[in-house]
């Protein structure tokens, strides 16, 4: 007899982890308070990285100083405001960007980013590359000799890990984008990354779900539960109330707001990132790059072009400060200076908010409060590069099957 199981979040974690939950024979019902379509996990840069494995909470974060992260057009910036649950993120933050700390999460991070690549690809050859994946590595490209010199060093860190790496001069990296003129002294490209549309993603996954009988409850917002014990028995919402053997939250920012209704407290706090799309762009990049001095993310999506980037922790809220999305547009136009592209208007500036716990590490695993709640947030900036082996992880552990890595380190509860 297959088991009811509710999926509370509908962004590129929650529908993975229904994916591999509707595999094992489970009826899927994913309640997402929106229609997927304008979430993080619509609007991102669309890696999937393994390089990308030093937290964000690091030595190099709390050493740009406080000064850079109160400036508004900065790539990290975090508004001031008195508020409880900000101050002690931060301080939890602060207590974690040490160098053994970072040493300690370095290999966590790598493990399920190489897993979550391995998965991506899976997904892709399963259902379909509808999504527009393309297997050509991602560049760290760099201006300054500092940056140059702490790319090469992690490029050497990545080596150690088994990560392939190729460093090359400005005028390699050129020959690389045949298209256009690129203003750079050198990169670092890591041919494991790869890179699709993660609006297309979604769609995809969102298509495969229902054509295979998931039900997906959207625009639809989460009021309450109810509770027998240490048993959640069902959703209440706006739309009914839906009934649950198990319990997936996977909200994203939002999760400390729906774990606040079963008594549960998330150290989390939301980091706003921007992101500008060019449609049927001329002239486009061959390979995306991270322009490491500006901080900007740059992913050719085929015809299209999308430039990203930004970490503003200012709570939860839609605002758009042009100034910072500007600071992304001349970044770009400064390593890319002959695109060619308009700054746009405000009305065509996405933003979304990427889920951040205070040492970088995604929370995934049972909940001790109630035994069948599981927990799957809290990804950052690798939202979708580890949204395959979230799913899968959080698959195994609602079937109560050995999980494919140590999820130790993932553990919910570590800020209780």
């Amino acid at each position: 007899m297959s088991k009811n199981i509710t999926v509370i979040g509908g962004g590129a974690i929650g529908l993975c982890s229904a994916f591999y939950l509707q595999k094992e024979g489970f009826d899927v019902t994913v309640i997402e308070r929106g229609d997927i379509t304008d979430g993080t996990s619509f609007g991102n840069a669309g890696y999937v990285s393994p390089s990308h494995f030093t937290p964000l909470a690091s030595p190099g974060v709390i050493a740009q100083g406080l000064r850079w992260m109160l400036s508004s057009t900065s790539p990290f910036y975090i508004k001031p405001r008195l508020n409880i649950d900000l101050i002690k993120w931060m301080l939890a933050f602060w207590g974690k960007a040490n160098k053994k700390t970072v040493e300690q999460n370095i290999p966590q991070l790598n493990n399920i980013l190489h897993l979550s690549r391995q998965l991506t690809s899976e997904i892709k050859n399963e259902l379909g590359n509808h999504f527009r994946m393309a297997e050509v590595g991602c560049f760290m490209l760099y201006k300054s000799p500092e940056t140059e010199k702490h790319e090469i060093e992690l490029a050497e860190q990545a080596k150690r890990l088994g990560i392939e790496t190729k460093v090359l001069n400005g005028r390699q990296v050129q020959d690389m984008e045949p298209e256009v003129e690129v203003i750079t002294k050198g990169g670092v490209l890591y041919p494991i990354d790869c890179h699709l549309h993660p609006g297309d993603l979604m769609q995809t996954l969102k298509s495969h779900l229902i054509a295979k009988g998931a039900k997906l409850q959207l625009n639809t917002e989460v009021t309450g539960f109810e509770k027998n014990g240490d048993q959640v028995k069902s959703v209440i919402t706006d739309k009914g109330k839906f009934d649950c053997d198990e319990l997936v939250i996977a909200a994203g920012s939002w999760m400390p707001m729906v774990a606040k209704k079963l008594g549960i407290y998330i150290l989390m706090q939301a980091g706003k990132g921007y992101s500008i799309t060019y449609k049927n762009v001329g002239k486009n990049l061959h390979h995306p790059a991270i322009l490491v001095d500006k901080r900007v993310a740059m992913t050719p999506m085929g015809n299209d072009l999308r430039m990203g980037g930004t970490m503003e922790i200012s709570g939860i809220n839609k605002n758009i400060l042009l100034k910072r999305a500007r600071a992304i547009y001349d970044g770009a136009n400064s390593y890319y200076p002959k695109l060619g592209l308009d700054f746009p208007s405000a009305d065509k500036i996405w933003n979304g908010l990427r889920p951040l716990t205070p040492d970088g590490l995604p929370y995934i695993g049972r909940h001790s409060k109630y035994n069948n709640l599981i927990l799957a947030g809290g990804h950052a900036m690798l939202g979708l590069s580890l949204a395959a082996a979230t799913g899968k992880l959080v698959e195994e552990i609602a079937c109560n099957k050995p999980t494919s890595i140590d999820i130790a380190a993932f553990n919910a509860e570590r800020y209780n």
